[in-house]
C-alpha cells in the first residue's frame, strides 16, 4: 500500500479521483463504508488506488435520469473515503472499509481510458467537513436518541446502548445515517444536508415517517 497521507483541507484533494458509483451506498466524514468487490472493473479500480493514495468517492446514480454511454448518470454530491482495511477472499472478492474524508461536488467526468470512471471533484463547497465535530452542541441527541429506540423496538432489535451513549455526536449522526435502511433519495438528502445539525433533524423526521407507515397490531398502519 501507499503510505498514509492525511487531507486537512480542500486543498489537500487530489482533483480527479475514481468514482464508484453504488446507490444506496452512503458515506460520510470520518464514519466508515463495509464494501464487498466482486466485478472486475472495481477490482481494477482497488487495486489502482492501493498503489496509490487509496481514495475513492462513493456517488449514487440519479435513477431519474437515462443512462448514456458513460453509465448510470451521477448525482452531484458524493464522498471522498481512504481505504482504511483490505482483505482478499479466496473466491477473488475484496473486503474493503472505507472511511469518508469529506464530501465533493462531482464537477465533471473525465474521459478515463480505465474500465472505471474518473471524476474532477471540489471539496471547496464542503470545507467544514474537515473540523470534526462542528455542530454537535445544536444537534437534538434526546430526540435522535428518541427515534432510534423507537425503530429498534417497532423492528425487534437490540442495540448495545453504553456504546451508543458514549459515543460523540457527530460519530452517531454519521454512523446511524450510514447505516440506516433508507432509499436513495433519502440516502442523498442525509448527504447533502448543509450542516450536522440538519442531518440529525432529516433522520428523525425520516424515521418517525417510516415508522408511521408500519402496520399496527392491527395491521393498519400506524398514525402515533
Amino acid at each position: 500500500m501507499a503510505a498514509h497521507r492525511s487531507y486537512h483541507a480542500p486543498g489537500d484533494v487530489p482533483a480527479v479521483v475514481p468514482v464508484f458509483p453504488l446507490s444506496g451506498a452512503l458515506l460520510l466524514p470520518r464514519a466508515e463504508l463495509p464494501l464487498n468487490i466482486f466485478e472486475p472493473r472495481y477490482l481494477e479500480m482497488v487495486d489502482d488506488a492501493l498503489a496509490g493514495e487509496r481514495i475513492i468517492v462513493m456517488v449514487q446514480p440519479d435513477e431519474s435520469k437515462p443512462e448514456d454511454a458513460r453509465g448510470p448518470h451521477l448525482f452531484q454530491v458524493g464522498c471522498l473515503g481512504r481505504i482504511t482495511q483490505f482483505a482478499e477472499t479466496g473466491d477473488g472478492r475484496y473486503l474493503v472499509t472505507l472511511t469518508g474524508i469529506c464530501r465533493v461536488k462531482i464537477v465533471e467526468e473525465m474521459a478515463a481510458t480505465t474500465p472505471y470512471r474518473q471524476c474532477r471533484v471540489d471539496a471547496l463547497p464542503f470545507a467544514g467537513d474537515f473540523d470534526e465535530g462542528v455542530g454537535e452542541d445544536k444537534v437534538d441527541r434526546s430526540a435522535l436518541l428518541g427515534a432510534l429506540a423507537d425503530f429498534l423496538e417497532a423492528n425487534k432489535l437490540e442495540a448495545d446502548w453504553d456504546g451508543i451513549q458514549q459515543a460523540g455526536t457527530e460519530t452517531l449522526v454519521n454512523a446511524l445515517s450510514v447505516m440506516s435502511p433508507y432509499g436513495a433519495l433519502e440516502k442523498q438528502a442525509l448527504l447533502e444536508a448543509k450542516d450536522l445539525k440538519e442531518r440529525a433533524d432529516m433522520l428523525v423526521a425520516i424515521t418517525q415517517m417510516m415508522l408511521a407507515r408500519m402496520p399496527g397490531d392491527d395491521g393498519e398502519p400506524s398514525l402515533q
